[in-house]
Formats: structure tokens, C-alpha cells, sequence
């Protein structure tokens, strides 16, 4: 019998921390804190199977699972001493969702559930009037909200015309009586939408549970999953629990924390709280919280108790932990736990000091910094001193400068992205249903909230700039206005925030690229110490070869030659000349006019990286990229006044260069069969130039990648004219001599079948996965914007193949070349140079396969380094794993075959 509820609590818990799958996040952690002897409220999951089954069965209870959650229901009531609907002293509970990965606030949550009108009354005279009016009318507004589909903003609007009339500021300064009236309101709301609160607990719990499994497919939780690229779950846990009261006066608090600062990583606890409150007063930022630290001097033997328990699980789970909490008439009750999001500069120094204080190891220290997290840490900064254009200020919520247009709506955020244009979004406070814009938006600014409020939260998840609480600026939804610094800034207008300083700056704010600061820099090389995979660059001109050393690259792994064509006017209109040729010798003239420019690149590229290998792609592209973009009767006119030349010999040139599918046609080694001249142009240019750098002190080290080859006769043909052009130009230069390797592009899935014959006559293979993911797949990448988000989300595919590699496909394609290549020649350098060569788990899968490098854009060749170290890291966790302790061997899965290393440059 499937089992579908796991209970936790001091009567016995069911689960741990490693059925993360099964219970969700949440569910998973709450077990773990009670095994670990926490105080957490009694409750049970329900598992994440059962939400799949509950969608599959058509979004009805599995058979058995009502009856499974009147028995939860019923242990719940023994450890709590109370009965769920009793009209005198009910049981209150809490129903949450909880997915295997964190989602911050994007399904559903219901507090208070089991209060009706006859309950609320035995409450009342059980505990206090005022907090038993406060649950209920709580419970109303969330169980309208989230069950049955009532907008909050509805029962906000009625809170607020209620304070209104009372003169009161908070929530929490309206009385008793006050909250008894707004119960009404509230009713009359349910009315108003021709809906009927239930009285019946039952049926409020299975309307609760209901709505969480369904959370799981409503619009934000799926624009969050495809934003982070989580697929594969099998759905929410949804956790039941008894309620833990923050809202039960003066004595009572609910805080979130944050076991180190999540935006700069200082060891220290960092939090913040609301007395008289419950949970979703902080996270929403309807008020403005407190200072943990506020704590201390209010509830010092709570804080203690507190403190000890953040250390506690900091060491458990060995990463900085995101916590929530409730007081209850001064007993601490510990909700949640969960590893903590941080910005770049946070994860490196929480990970760095970790590691000091000796709570986890080096290894570990390098798993916990993410990809992303260096990512973030490249992103632009301000670039000139603005303080005279300061207008307000709030909270740093989330570091890094963001520069938009001013938006108010999330619709909007994404319409103007849609555009190509930066938007800022500004709200009141942010809600889940957000995220879309949000996540579209250069940055998030908002009136009210604190640090742990929703903005704040997903923002720094994020790396996104964000100011929150900037409780000067009055924000007018209706007119899309904002009110800040005496002025008046409407939708369109120019906004810049620092979200490191909390700044807000007036008008468009010039950017420039983040230094790489010494932190990240001490970091990477650890990672250096621990990768086997050397990291690459591509890059086409000496600017972006500087920029890709200085961010580590250990050489070039793809110079696009044609790319240097289009530097200046007078290459490209030389490059136009050449196409124009009728004959050899107009091909050749136009060629040794490109030959000096050609040669002055490659000199300024091998100066950048004197002694690290470069590797130089011949010309690829098919020729008629390398005319002018326009309409047909505008291109033959500006190219024959350009060429001078008549409209007619245009006209017949490009009806000549015209091809069905030139993606597929002349092009790469095809263009240097059929005209030889070009590659000794290109070949001539490399060697000519690492011989004038070698006379300056200066090592060259080229490989000449021959691009697109489908046969080892493509390839001869190729490599005997690279070869017969290095002895001449050597020969011409007294016998000088420079190394060199000639090497394939392998991007033909042929090439791959056939890797064991290319392999004997090249020196490397470098995977240019990028069209060999196009000819395998046989997708057009231009096209493939019309079906592929259809693919993604009906989830065909789990990624865009253009972005992360195929291992299925193309890289049983990858496999094959690299073992039949080292099979006939064990000293074949090998590498990739697509996309894929700076995306993590491609980067990993090139580390198992046995390669030498990847190569990836200058800006990605940091994360390239850490992501090739935590590959080497979990590879040798797994073979630890593997090796058998105490004469027992664990067994594990197979891991993808790993071939032995080619000798690397």
C-alpha cells in the first residue's frame, strides 16, 4: 500500500532530510528539526506522489488519502490536547506546500484553519478576544484568497477603509471590537462574489489541501519553474501542522532570519520581526519589520535559545540557512529551514569562512558557490558619481546597479523586455503573482517590505537589484506615478538604483563592467587547483582575447576569422570585392588586400596571449552573409556604386552565390575546396604574424581549425595546403620557424561516426556543438524560436538544446568521436567551443568524456572555472562512495565512461 502521509513531531517522525523528493523542502527539513530535537509544531506531509497521482486521477483525492488525513488529523489532536473543530478550544492548523526545490512564495499557504463562527467564540473566551478575531478574520481573507479565488486585494481594500475610519495606522493597533466588525466586511465580500465561507472544518481542510496540490500549475509557480529550469518534480508536498500563534499580543512574535547576512555573507545572524504577527505580515511586508537584533533587548532568553538553534543547523546542514519562527506567548516554535539564497559576493564569503571555521571542507567550499553566484559578481556598476541625483533611499535589499524605465505593472515589465527595452519595477510591495515581471525587469523598488520580504528575497535568489521599504516614496498604481524627493516621476521616466546602498538616483545612470574583485579571484584559484578541464576563450579580436585572460581563459579556443571582416568599412567592402571576382587573379588581389589586416589581428591576439595556445577557425560562414542587409534592389545599388561596378554584375553574382539552404552549402572547408586561395590567405596571415611577434620575444602558439569537415578527404585536402604554406612562409623567413597543430571543427554528426579515420590525419578535435546540435537535431536555430517554447513547456523537451547540451544525442555523438579519436591517436587534444562550452552540466559532461578544455564567451570563462572544479569534486565524491568501507561496497549508478586525457596544450 502506497504510504502517502509521513508525521513528525515529539510523538515520532516518519522522515529525514534525505527524502527531499518525497516530502518537498519544507516537509524534509521540518522532520529534520525534529530529529535533531528542535521544538517544531506537530503536523504530517503529504507526499509529493500524491500530488502527481491526485493531477493524474483528473485533480481528485487518491484513493485512501481522506482517510489517511483524518488519522494525521487525529495524532495531531492527541499531542496537542485539543480537538480540530471543537467550538470551545479548537485546534487550529496550517496547511503549506512545499516542492523538493525551493520556490519562495509561489504556491499556496492557509493559516488558521478550523475556526468558523461558534469556534472563534470559545476561542475568544479561552485566550483573548482581540487575537482570537485577528485568526479568524486572517483566515478568511487567505481562505477567499487562495481556495476559492477571491482577489486579496479586495479584502485589503476593506481592512484599509476600516483603519481609515478608525484612524489607526497598523493592522495590529485596530481592537477587539474593530476586528469583529472587519469579520463582517469580510463576509460581505464572500457575498459580493456569490460565494459562502464553509463552517465545517473538514471541508475547510480539504479545500485547503485541495488548493495547494492545485498551486502547483498556476501560472506563477510555472513562469518560476521555467525562469530556473526546474523540471522533472513530480509535484507540491503540502505540510499540515499545528499552528504556532505570533499574533497572540505582546509576548508573541513571528521573524524570518537568515543564519549569515545574504547579501554581504557576514557571520552574523541577520533577521528581522513583528510582534503581535503572523508569518505572512513579514514575507508580504505589509508592515515594516524589526531588527532581530531589536530581539535581544525585548526576549533575551528567547533570543539565546534562538541563536543556539540557527547555530545548530548551520552545522547540520553545513550552508547558511534561511529560517522562519513564532514566538508564542514567549515559547519558541521553530516553522522552517531551509538553505538560504545569497548574492555572488555573499556565497563566496560564507563559502570562504566556512571553510575557516572548519564547518565544512575545501571541496565543500567550492560545491557551495554556484555558478550564477559568479555570474552575478560580473554584472555592471555604476560608472560616474551621482549624489546630486539622489531622490530617496531604502533599504539594500539586493546588491548591484539596475537602470529602467519606470513600471508599475508586472504585464508591462515584460512588454517592454519584449521590445529590447529596461524596465524598473516599481510596486507598493510585491506579490508572487509578480514574478514575471520581476524577473523581466532590470531591477524592483518598493515602498514597503524589509530585507526577508518577498522582493528582497527572490531578487537576491536572483542577483537582481533591489531597494525595498522606502517608506518616503508614495506610489500611485492607478495614475503609474511615483512621489519621491519632492518631485514626481511617471511610467517611462528614467530611474537608477544601487541596491548595494539602498540609493534611488534620478534619471539614466551610465553602467560599466564590474571589476573582478579580489575575492572572486582568490576563489577561482582554488577552483584552478582542483579542475582537471583547462578553460578556453572565444574570441575574435585582441580586446576580447585580453578581456578573456584577464578572466583566467588558459588560451583561445575559437577565433571566427570572418568576424574581423566586418572590424572596419574598408575589410568588409575588400571582403565584397572578393566575391565579386570573375576570375583567380580578382580573387587574389582582393585577398592580399585582407592579408595585412588579417595578419595585424592575429599579431594582437598571440601578443595578448604570449605562450597559451590560439586556435583559428578558417572562414565559415557562407559568402552571402558578408552582404549588405537590406532589399534586394537596395543591396545590387549600394554595392555597385560601392565596388564600382554595374547593377547587372551584382544582380548575376548574387544569383549565382543564391542557395536553398546556405546553411548547409558552401561553406566552412566546402568555400577553401573551391577557392584554395582564401585558406593561404588565412594560413599565409597566422604564420607571417606569429613569426613578427616571435621576433618581438613574444610565443605564438596556433592551431588552424579547418571548419565543418564531413571526410578525412575534405580534411587532407585542407591540411595539405596549411602545411605547404607554413614551409613556404618559413622558407621565406630564413628558415624561422613556429610550432603548430592542424586540427576539425567536429560539428558534422558523420565526422563523429567516422571520428577513428579523422583522427589519424589531425592533431585535435575541438566539438563545435552548436551546429552539430542543428544537424542532429535537425532544428534550424534561426526557426527554432516557432515551436521550441511549445517543446519546453508541454515538456517534450526539459531544455533548449542550444543552451544546454544534448547528452542523450549529441553527446552520445561526443562520446563516440573521443573514443575512437584517442583510439587511433591517444595524443588528440580535444575541446569544445559551442555555447555549451560555458553552461555547467555540459561542462561536467565534458569533464567525464575525458577532454582537455572548453572554450566559452571571455565573460563566462570564470563560471567555466568553477563549474570544471565542482565537476572534478563530485566526480571524486562519487568514486569515494564507491570504494567499500568496512568490507561492504556501496553501490552506486554508473557514471558516464571517462576516457583517458589526450596530452593538453
Amino acid at each position: 500500500m502506497v504510504k502517502r502521509i509521513y508525521h513528525f513531531g515529539e510523538a515520532g517522525t516518519d522522515g529525514n532530510a534525505q527524502m527531499r523528493d518525497l516530502l518537498g523542502g519544507k516537509g524534509c527539513n521540518l522532520a529534520e528539526m525534529c530529529n535533531i530535537g528542535l521544538r517544531v509544531p506537530p503536523g504530517f506531509t503529504i507526499t509529493t506522489e500524491t500530488c502527481r497521482d491526485y493531477n493524474d486521477v483528473g485533480k481528485d483525492f487518491p484513493e485512501g488519502l481522506w482517510g489517511d488525513v483524518v488519522k494525521g488529523i487525529t495524532r495531531i489532536e492527541k499531542q496537542a490536547g485539543k480537538v480540530f473543530g471543537d467550538p470551545k478550544d479548537p485546534l487550529l492548523v496550517s496547511v503549506r506546500s512545499g516542492a523538493a526545490v525551493s520556490m519562495p512564495g509561489m504556491m499556496d499557504t492557509v493559516l488558521n484553519l478550523g475556526l468558523n463562527d461558534i469556534s472563534v467564540e470559545g476561542l475568544a473566551l479561552k485566550t483573548e478576544r482581540r487575537f482570537a478575531y485577528d485568526s479568524f478574520r486572517r483566515l478568511i481573507d487567505m481562505f477567499g484568497d487562495v481556495v476559492l479565488g477571491i482577489p486579496h486585494s479586495f479584502f485589503e481594500a476593506e481592512i484599509e477603509k476600516l483603519k481609515k475610519k478608525c484612524m489607526v495606522e497598523n493592522d495590529s493597533d485596530l481592537s477587539a471590537d474593530h476586528l469583529k466588525e472587519l469579520i463582517e466586511m469580510y463576509k460581505q465580500v464572500y457575498v459580493r462574489h456569490g460565494i459562502e465561507f464553509p463552517q465545517n472544518p473538514e471541508k475547510q481542510l480539504e479545500l485547503a489541501i485541495r488548493a495547494v496540490f492545485n498551486s502547483w500549475d498556476i501560472p506563477r509557480a510555472k513562469t518560476y519553474r521555467e525562469i530556473h529550469n526546474i523540471h522533472g518534480l513530480l509535484g507540491t508536498a503540502v505540510n499540515v501542522q499545528t499552528m504556532a500563534f505570533g499574533n497572540r499580543g505582546l509576548n508573541s512574535a513571528t521573524g524570518v532570519l537568515f543564519s549569515r547576512n545574504p547579501s554581504t555573507g557576514e557571520g552574523k545572524i541577520y533577521g528581522e520581526y513583528l510582534l503581535n504577527a503572523q508569518g505572512e505580515d513579514v514575507v508580504a511586508g505589509i508592515r515594516t519589520p524589526c531588527p532581530l537584533a531589536q530581539l535581544a533587548a525585548e526576549m533575551p532568553e528567547v533570543y539565546r535559545e534562538l541563536a543556539k538553534n540557527v547555530e545548530t543547523l548551520e552545522r547540520h546542514f553545513k550552508d547558511m540557512q534561511d529560517i522562519e519562527f513564532t514566538i508564542q506567548d514567549g515559547i519558541l516554535f521553530m516553522l522552517q529551514c531551509r538553505n538560504g539564497k545569497r548574492t555572488g559576493p555573499a556565497a563566496i564569503r560564507i563559502a570562504v569562512e566556512m571553510f575557516q571555521e572548519g564547518l565544512i571542507s575545501k571541496d565543500d567550499c567550492l560545491q557551495l558557490v554556484k555558478p550564477e553566484h559568479v555570474d552575478q559578481m560580473l554584472h555592471p556598476q555604476f560608472a560616474n558619481k551621482y549624489k546630486e541625483d539622489v531622490i530617496g533611499s531604502g533599504l539594500p535589499a539586493s546588491p548591484g546597479a539596475a537602470v529602467g524605465q519606470l513600471v508599475f505593472h508586472s504585464e508591462d515589465a515584460l512588454a517592454l523586455k519584449r521590445d529590447g527595452k529596461d524596465s524598473l519595477l516599481v510596486r507598493t510591495e510585491t506579490c508572487a503573482d509578480d514574478i514575471g515581471g520581476m524577473h523581466a525587469a532590470k531591477g524592483i523598488l518598493t515602498q514597503r517590505g524589509g530585507m526577508t520580504s518577498h522582493a528582497a528575497v527572490v531578487a537576491r535568489g536572483w542577483g537582481k537589484p533591489c531597494v525595498c521599504g522606502c517608506t518616503d516614496m508614495l506610489v500611485d498604481d492607478e495614475a503609474k506615478q511615483i512621489t519621491l524627493g519632492g518631485k514626481v516621476f511617471r511610467e517611462g521616466d528614467w530611474i537608477s538604483i544601487n541596491g548595494s546602498s539602498g540609493e534611488i538616483i534620478q534619471g539614466k545612470q551610465e553602467l560599466k563592467p564590474a571589476s573582478f574583485s579580489k575575492e572572486l579571484a582568490s576563489f577561482l584559484a582554488w577552483a584552478d587547483e582542483r579542475r582537471d578541464l583547462k578553460v578556453f576563450g572565444n574570441a575574435d579580436t585582441p580586446e576580447d582575447v585580453a578581456t578573456a585572460r584577464r578572466n583566467g581563459a588558459e588560451g583561445i579556443g575559437l577565433v571566427r576569422t570572418e568576424h574581423m571582416f566586418f572590424a572596419t568599412e574598408e575589410r568588409i567592402r575588400t571582403v565584397r570585392q572578393m566575391i565579386m571576382a570573375d576570375d583567380l587573379t580578382g580573387r587574389e588581389e582582393a585577398l592580399a588586400k585582407l592579408l595585412p589586416f588579417q595578419r595585424s589581428d592575429f599579431e594582437g591576439i598571440f601578443t595578448a596571449m604570449d605562450g597559451l595556445p590560439v586556435t583559428v577557425r578558417l572562414l565559415d560562414p557562407p559568402l552571402h552573409e558578408f552582404l549588405p542587409q537590406a532589399d534586394m534592389p537596395e543591396v545590387i545599388a549600394s554595392m555597385a556604386k560601392e565596388l564600382n561596378v554595374t547593377t547587372e554584375a551584382v544582380l548575376a553574382k548574387i544569383l549565382a552565390l543564391s542557395e536553398v539552404n546556405p546553411m548547409l552549402g558552401l561553406r566552412g572547408c566546402r568555400l577553401g575546396i573551391q577557392h584554395p586561395e582564401i585558406t593561404v590567405m588565412q594560413a599565409r596571415a597566422v604564420f607571417e604574424a606569429a613569426l613578427n611577434v616571435k621576433a618581438r620575444g613574444i610565443k605564438a602558439v596556433p592551431d588552424i581549425m579547418v571548419p565543418l569537415v564531413g571526410s578525412t578527404t575534405e580534411l587532407r585536402h585542407q591540411t595539405k595546403i596549411i602545411r605547404e604554406t607554413a614551409e613556404a612562409v618559413f622558407q621565406e623567413n630564413r628558415g624561422q620557424r613556429v610550432p603548430f597543430r592542424v586540427g576539425t571543427m567536429m560539428e558534422i554528426p558523420r565526422a563523429c561516426l567516422l571520428a577513428g579515420d579523422i583522427g589519424k590525419d589531425t592533431e585535435f578535435f575541438s566539438f563545435g556543438t552548436n551546429d552539430l546540435t542543428q544537424m542532429t537535431f535537425g532544428f534550424s536555430r534561426d526557426d527554432m524560436a516557432s515551436f521550441m517554447p511549445t517543446y519546453l513547456v508541454s515538456g517534450i523537451m526539459q531544455n533548449d538544446p542550444f543552451q544546454v547540451l544534448d547528452q542523450k544525442g549529441v553527446g552520445l555523438l561526443i562520446n563516440t568521436a573521443v573514443e575512437q579519436g584517442r583510439l587511433a591517436n591517444p595524443t588528440l587534444k580535444i575541446g569544445i567551443c559551442g555555447e555549451h562550452g560555458g553552461e555547467p552540466s555540459s561542462i561536467e559532461f565534458c569533464h567525464l568524456q575525458g577532454l582537455n578544455y572548453v572554450s566559452c564567451s571571455p565573460f563566462r570563462v570564470p563560471i567555466a572555472r568553477l563549474a570544471a572544479a565542482q565537476a572534478k569534486v563530485k566526480e571524486d565524491a562519487k568514486r569515494k562512495a564507491q570504494v567499500p568501507a568496512e568490507g561492504k561496497a556501496t553501490v552506486l549508478p554508473t557514471p558516464p565512461v571517462k576516457l583517458q586525457r589526450g596530452t593538453a596544450a
